[in-house]
């Protein structure tokens, strides 16, 4: 029996790459002769890097950039040699875990270092740059990124240049271009589909968790409806309803309007990279899993992405997760769901005993093959 494990991390427990060693080391403990194949996976979040870095033998650069807060870090990217490829995630600049939770605020975060690595990657004469839009802290549509590439944000009346906080956009009038800026081609790998603006969009969905209340939510609602309006009039573009648009606070957006980028899926750009479906082809049984099995999965999240690709190959298909809703459409991609979450037992407990957990639950899967 040929077994392909094909996961993504179970955040603040284990990589990918853990999560499918320790799954492989359950199944050996019942199926002595079956063959396994581990492909870590990734779907633009965080990890995503790494994923693409092991898969195709890559290596670490790192450059100083601002953290969200304007502090200097060393950011480190991947790179593969042979195609002048770089692979970068936001969040690695400008991410949640740059962050303590008291220093959290969507009004001051902003995408300037995101901005710094890729002119780095630019300058090192990249021919492609992924960004992964997972895990981020901000909610500037790219107006933080988009300065530091060397575009020029103005108000109206005194043509005074708006460099500060992400709510300063409600004042802005005109946009000027930066000279001679040369980038390669951007490919912004999302695992969301969310639109810039509105109730689905960056603002509405995503600013609580950033840390904004009501009244900032209306406030950045606003700032970045007018980054669109003049986006829109001095670049006669208009990206704010593409899915994938509200991804990392609005990143999806500003990389789409100043720097060309494409939105994909994040997990079709790792799943070409690893090489994915020439993997699934030959084997009898994938397996899957991620810390949360949820609506949000069918939105573009690696399990979904892996169960589909899986289907459409005619494979069974099994999810080990850390704690999985009952939703009928998201289990239904599955021959079955195993659960890591027991009653009892407390979310801090299950995540110290992941490793432990997904070989105890990769023990019963491989007793019904």
């Amino acid at each position: 029996m040929r077994i392909l494990i094909a996961p993504d991390k179970f955040k603040g427990s284990l990589n990918a790459r853990e999560v499918a060693e320790n799954i492989a080391l359950g199944l050996r403990d019942v199926l002595h002769d079956a063959q396994i194949d581990i492909v870590p996976m990734a779907d633009g979040g965080e990890g995503t890097a790494g994923v693409i870095c092991d898969a195709l033998d890559g290596c670490w650069l790192k450059c100083q950039a601002y953290d969200p807060l304007g502090r200097v870090i060393d950011a480190r990217y991947a790179w593969i040699e042979n195609s002048k490829l770089a692979v970068m995630e936001m969040s690695e600049a400008a991410g949640m875990r740059r962050l303590s939770e008291s220093e959290r605020d969507p009004f001051l975060a902003n995408t300037f270092g995101v901005g710094e690595m890729i002119l780095n990657a630019a300058q090192r004469s990249a021919r492609e740059i992924i960004v992964g839009l997972g895990g981020s802290a901000t909610n500037d549509g790219g107006f933080g990124m988009a300065r530091a590439l060397g575009f020029r944000f103005f108000e109206q009346e005194k043509e005074q240049e708006l460099t500060g906080a992400v709510s300063q956009l409600v004042k802005l009038a005109r946009i000027g271009r930066p000279r001679n800026l040369s980038l390669p081609k951007i490919i912004a790998a999302v695992d969301v589909r969310n639109p810039l603006l509105g109730a689905n969009g960056a603002t509405g969905v995503f600013g609580p968790q950033k840390g904004a209340g009501e009244d900032e939510i209306e406030v950045l609602e606003r700032a970045l409806t007018k980054l669109a309006d003049v986006v829109s009039n001095d670049f006669d573009i208009d990206y704010r309803n593409e899915a994938g648009a509200g991804a990392a606070g609005g990143l999806g957006f500003g990389l789409m309007s100043f720097c060309g980028a494409k939105i994909r899926p994040g997990f079709d750009v790792v799943a070409e990279a690893v090489g994915l479906e020439s993997k699934m082809k030959s084997v009898d049984v994938v397996i899957t899993g991620e810390g949360s099995l949820d609506r949000q999965t069918l939105e573009g999240k690696t399990p979904a992405g892996v169960a589909r690709l899986a289907r459409a190959l005619g494979k069974r298909v099994f999810a080990i997760v850390g704690r999985a809703s009952k939703d009928r459409e998201v289990c239904e991609l599955f021959n079955k769901v195993y659960e890591l979450a027991q009653p009892g037992m407390s979310e801090k407990e299950q995540m110290a005993r992941t490793a432990e957990l997904l070989r105890e639950s990769a023990r019963e899967l491989a007793k019904t093959l």
